[in-house]
């Protein structure tokens, strides 16, 4: 890991879901600051009483190591700016990010594969532009069957783009399986 620099680092945790994502996410970014220079970007939203407790056993992994958290569902660029200068950000996760964006959207408007791009390069600027190293966390929904749907469909080829686009500004990549990481970048 390195320490921080003027122009901030970039890092993209990928996999599939329960992969381990989320902790190597963690134990990344809390070697890359101490306690109480940590911040959590949650993108979930609470839509039912099971992610309430996946939500709430995120929280508990997460407590008593030093994290502040900020809650946003879709403005990544503004929830960077409430981070504290040098920070360790953990952004978990583009995925959940991606259903956002999709949900927000105007009834009769489609989210289309070059308007979750330059929202991405939007919020990637943002990082970049901060002190400290940003840490993505995203599934990698490609690697199974073809959804069955349209929507099922558009939902998978947005996440596609997005974590493109932010594999591709990142510094680092990491992909997991069953708990292990690779470096990809």
């Amino acid at each position: 890991m390195s320490e921080t620099s003027a122009t901030g680092k970039l890092v993209l945790v990928t996999g599939g879901c329960r992969s381990g994502k989320s902790a190597f996410a963690l134990d990344y970014a809390e070697q890359e600051q101490p306690p109480g220079n940590r911040f959590f970007v949650a993108t979930c939203p609470v839509l039912d009483e099971e992610m309430r407790r996946r939500i709430d056993r995120h929280q508990a992994e997460r407590a008593g190591r030093g994290w502040s958290v900020q809650e946003e569902e879709v403005d990544l660029p503004a929830a960077f700016g409430a981070a504290p200068d040098g920070a360790a950000v953990l952004v978990d996760c583009l995925t959940l990010w991606v259903n956002n964006i999709m949900h927000h959207r105007p009834t009769g408007t489609d989210v289309g594969e070059d308007d979750v791009a330059a929202l991405a390069n939007r919020f990637l600027e943002a990082a970049r532009k901060r002190r400290g190293t940003t840490v993505f966390v995203a599934n990698e929904v490609g690697l199974g069957v073809v959804p069955e749907n349209a929507l099922a469909r558009r939902f998978r080829d947005l996440a596609g783009r997005v974590n493109q686009t932010v594999a591709q500004a990142a510094d680092e990549v990491y992909f997991m399986v069953a708990g292990l990481s690779m470096r990809m970048k």
